[in-house]
């Protein structure tokens, strides 16, 4: 039986490597393509690379830095950011990337539609990005978080897998770069949902908490970014992954 995929979730900001807390002050942590490199040494199972201004900025993808990437990258890999239309989805899995991210285009279901028609589920992943309001509901947010679509996240799971997504990368905003864990209600909402994987993101600090994504909330899939970035109470920079006997201990 193959082990649960835990994956570095990685955010780009212009040619380097960024890291949030609750999708604010995001803090520079390295170059892409070095920790590409780490990674591959650790035997990472996948990588998820966003660029988190690329929507925001109204531009393009870094085609150059994904073909940089690939050609790094040993593992699979996916590519979220500045997505809106199939030509780019296109150049982006032609460079390399295994996967395209869809967040603030994905409220365009004809896009996933359409998407999947031409490159297949598997290759078209939605990132649904929660935050609670006062009342402690949960609603989606677009545009790097700014933007509240006022969607419940479960309906919008939904709806993205009647169009087509082969997986769905979930993050609680609230929880982002906080290391206490995944926000499990959310989780487990949406994991009862839908039929698709759906990857637990925002909020990981140890190995307990992914454990907890997977036996509590049927997470198919983990994801971090802070904890294989830092290291540490004060947050210093250095790139890390559990040791597959460790992987193995939590998650067989």
């Amino acid at each position: 039986m193959l082990r649960t995929r835990v994956i570095p979730c990685l955010l780009l900001r212009d040619l380097g490597l960024v890291k949030t807390v609750k999708f604010r002050d995001p803090k520079y942590v390295g170059d892409p393509i070095n920790a590409v490199r780490i990674f591959n040494d650790k035997e990472v199972d996948e990588l998820v690379f966003l660029d988190i201004t690329a929507t925001v900025d109204r531009r393009q993808p870094q085609f150059g830095l994904i073909e940089d990437i690939a050609t790094e990258c040993f593992m699979p890999f996916g590519y979220g950011g500045g997505i809106h239309d199939i030509e780019t989805a296109s150049r982006i899995l032609k460079l390399g990337s295994e996967k395209v991210v869809l967040n603030t285009a994905a409220v365009n279901l004809d896009l996933i539609e359409e998407a999947a028609q031409v490159f297949g589920s598997q290759s078209v992943v939605v990132s649904i990005d929660a935050k609670q309001n006062r009342r402690g509901k949960y609603q989606v947010f677009t545009h790097s978080g700014s933007f509240n679509t006022k969607k419940e996240p479960r309906q919008h799971a939904r709806d993205v897998e009647a169009a087509g997504a082969g997986e769905i990368v979930l993050t609680s905003i609230d929880r982002d770069g906080t290391m206490e864990g995944y926000a499990i209600d959310l989780l487990e909402s949406v994991t009862n949902a839908v039929n698709i994987p759906v990857v637990a993101c925002g909020g990981a600090g140890t190995l307990e908490h992914f454990r907890e994504a997977v036996i509590r909330a049927k997470a198919s899939a983990v994801a971090a970014g802070s904890m294989f970035v830092f290291h540490g109470p004060h947050r210093a920079v250095l790139i890390s992954y559990p040791t597959q006997e460790e992987l193995k201990r939590y998650l067989d």
